[in-house]
């Protein structure tokens, strides 16, 4: 019976960030700045005929969270909305802040409030490496994660480039 002989070494690294990114609007020009400045040095690509980008936007997700507290400030229920773009998310919080129906199901003397505290938005990006390789570089609020990559300079460019963005730090 055969042996299975290791063909690749694909690696992940992760940079938990010291202080979490602040806000969406924050986030969403770190994502911004990478698409369209490609900070890594990645190159355009085929696959399967087709032109790819350099560097793509691949997942996204995005989260917050109402709560309703009493006259106490005892909080006294919550609803998490998750959403495609923190666009829909924004929307979906105001149409249920706004619903008095929610709010008054929620007990006498109830207000509902966003707790951006609490939001949540993640990006993966797809990257061609100049050697051809491709990886992903995933950002969270709290964390950067590189995985999928084989040669160590991917891993030491993308590192080089975080040290220089304050919010990565």
């Amino acid at each position: 019976m055969g042996d299975f002989t290791q063909k690749s070494v694909v690696k992940s690294a992760m940079r938990k960030l010291a202080t979490p990114i602040a806000d969406y609007a924050t986030f969403h020009a770190l994502i911004q700045d990478v698409l369209e400045n490609n900070p890594w040095g990645c190159t355009t690509y085929e696959s399967a005929g087709v032109a790819k980008p350099a560097v793509e936007k691949t997942k996204e997700a995005y989260a917050a969270t109402i709560v309703y507290e009493n006259a106490e400030a005892k909080t006294v229920g919550s609803i998490p909305i998750r959403g495609p773009t923190m666009e829909a998310v924004n929307t979906a919080v105001t149409q249920i802040t706004g619903s008095a129906a929610i709010t008054a199901g929620m007990g006498a003397g109830v207000t509902a409030s966003r707790d951006s505290s609490e939001d949540s938005f993640s990006c993966t990006i797809k990257a061609h490496a100049s050697n051809g390789e491709l990886y992903s570089v995933s950002f969270k609020r709290d964390s950067v994660t590189l995985s999928s990559y084989e040669n160590d300079a991917i891993r030491t460019g993308i590192e080089t480039w975080a040290d220089t963005v304050a919010i990565l730090a």
